[in-house]
């Protein structure tokens, strides 16, 4: 199953990316995902490994994955080692006067045949329900730090 969504964002592609790209801040608004934890190689950039669990009905589905590219304030892209095969990537791009963010996820349950691809269906608007939530709580997210941002830099301004 492929899901691919996108939101614009005003704010510059650095704010954004210091979002997407911070494991820190993962659970804050990615949108069904219950676990998201640091378990090898660097806390991030290429080779950073994570174990992923997202909630899909009653039922909690992931694995094991890992980034396997970084391009900084562009792509970040992972792949899964173990658990559901899922495959997945930000885009951030600098469009006009705003910064759009897209969120790209593939997954599919292997080796599954009938009963596989009969979960993978039911389970398709659920994880594209988690992908458009996820995708607007990083736009309130990310729009509400950039207003605390100038306001931090106006009252500082005033003060000089």
């Amino acid at each position: 199953m492929r899901i691919a969504e996108h939101v614009d964002v005003t704010a510059p592609p650095s704010v954004v990316w210091e979002q997407v790209s911070d494991p820190s801040r993962v659970l804050d608004f990615f949108a069904g995902v219950t676990r998201w934890e640091h378990v090898g190689g660097p806390r991030k950039g290429i080779g950073a490994r994570y174990r992923m669990l997202m909630r899909v009905g009653s039922a909690e589905v992931g694995g094991l994955i890992e980034t396997v590219e970084f391009a900084r304030e562009r792509d970040l892209a992972w792949t899964s080692i173990t658990g559901i095969d899922q495959r997945g990537r930000w885009r951030v791009r600098e469009h006009g006067a705003v910064t759009r963010v897209e969120l790209r996820w593939q997954y599919g349950v292997a080796g599954g045949g009938i009963f596989g691809w009969l979960s993978e269906l039911v389970g398709a608007p659920i994880v594209r329900g988690n992908v458009k939530r996820t995708l607007e709580q990083l736009k309130r997210a990310v729009e509400h730090e950039q207003v605390r941002s100038e306001a931090a830099r106006r009252r500082a301004a005033r003060l000089n």
